[in-house]
């Protein structure tokens, strides 16, 4: 039986990609064509444009945005012993990779209002072994890296940005990727910026530490066989490289449309529950555009039933995951990471929903509450 109710995706790439389809198809022959399948051209040609775009002296194209983090934490030396400062809401990645070089990662709760890290309560959470700080710029807002940097240089800590869901986002003259030592970035095919697969990108400005990554990321290895660190292979493939170069001409446009997007929902829904709210000269993407919710799995199920797609980004905190249970946090600690999970819900706002698709959004939230 047909629904009577118009689809709404949580995305939809299809009609996102497709008035450059045929440039995507063209593209990809293209580098099919060249052999050019491994480094060369292609990646290099991106990895200007991205330097560019993010206002960095390097950016270095990894295989995915969970590789650009471990790769910078490996050129930082992150290893057993060390600890590492970050925020328990998030994508499992970030802390991850912490866990992963036998580092310990440290988690300081959030702000409630932008979900980010909470800069107040750093200062209390560094130690003697804390070796680097990863803000997350979640859901495409930037952490406060004023506030962040001023407190890392006092203490000779390095900063990572985790900016895998902030390309072009910006807070206080600053921009995600160029705000720290080093910037990481994701280009996950739901991505704002997104690939046909994985991939993804890590920005600095110290010639010196970019050396170091771009050295970690094929093995350690200088000149080619001879093996100065133990690296991995975390390269960009140029097919990857190639098809992003074509889809970064429609990121500026994409990102006006997301916020478009979210201001309509703002105008339509602010009044009847939590948007999304802005710091203080930001400069928001909306990789997602998340509400809060009293009775949240209640009302996504009923928005489901009326052909509404949602998301819950992120039903439990990480440091309560089980992988994680040996650093010996309860419930209680980090609130309001904790009560995020239970009502946080992201809607639909890619670039190419249609006011129609936004009015049924709203109209069923109204009619759920």
């Amino acid at each position: 039986m047909t629904s009577p109710y118009l689809d709404v995706p949580l995305i939809d790439l299809a009609k996102m990609n497709s008035p450059i389809q045929q440039l995507l198809r063209g593209k990809a022959v293209e580098v099919l064509d060249s052999y050019q399948y491994i480094g060369g051209a292609y990646v290099r040609s991106f990895e200007e444009k991205m330097a560019e775009l993010i206002g960095c002296r390097h950016a270095i194209g990894v295989s995915s945005g969970t590789d650009a983090l471990l790769a910078s934490l490996m050129a930082l030396g992150i290893g057993p012993g060390d600890e590492v400062i970050t925020t328990p809401f998030t994508f499992f990645a970030t802390a991850g990779c912490i866990a992963r070089l036998g580092a310990t990662p440290r988690f300081v709760d959030i702000e409630k209002d932008t979900f980010n890290l909470d800069a107040t309560q750093l200062e209390q959470a560094i130690t003697t072994h804390t070796k680097a700080i990863i803000p997350v710029h979640l859901f495409g807002q930037m952490c406060d890296m004023k506030a962040i940097n001023t407190i890392a240089a006092a203490h000779h800590i390095p900063v990572i940005e985790d900016a895998a869901q902030s390309v072009l986002a910006r807070r206080d003259e600053l921009q995600a990727g160029n705000a720290g030592d080093v910037g990481c970035f994701s280009f996950f095919p739901t991505k704002n910026l997104g690939g046909a697969g994985d991939g993804g990108l890590i920005t600095c400005n110290d010639d010196d530490l970019a050396h170091k990554i771009r050295l970690v990321c094929k093995h350690g290895a200088h000149p080619k066989y001879v093996h100065q660190i133990v690296g991995a292979n975390f390269r960009l493939d140029a097919l990857q490289a190639a098809l992003l170069e074509v889809k970064l001409e429609m990121l500026p446009q994409w990102t006006s449309q997301r916020q478009q997007n979210a201001a309509a929902y703002d105008s339509l829904l602010s009044h009847l529950v939590q948007t999304p709210q802005n710091a203080h000269e930001s400069v928001h993407v909306y990789h997602h555009y998340c509400i809060r919710l009293e009775q949240r799995d209640r009302i996504q199920k009923e928005l489901k039933a009326r052909g509404i797609s949602s998301a819950v980004y992120y039903p439990k905190p990480l440091h309560l995951q089980e992988c994680f249970a040996h650093l010996g946090y309860t419930p209680g600690d980090l609130p309001v990471a904790e009560n995020t999970c239970q009502q946080i819900l992201a809607i639909p706002v890619w670039p190419g929903l249609s006011s129609s698709q936004i009015t049924h959004v709203t109209d069923s939230i109204k009619e759920l509450l």
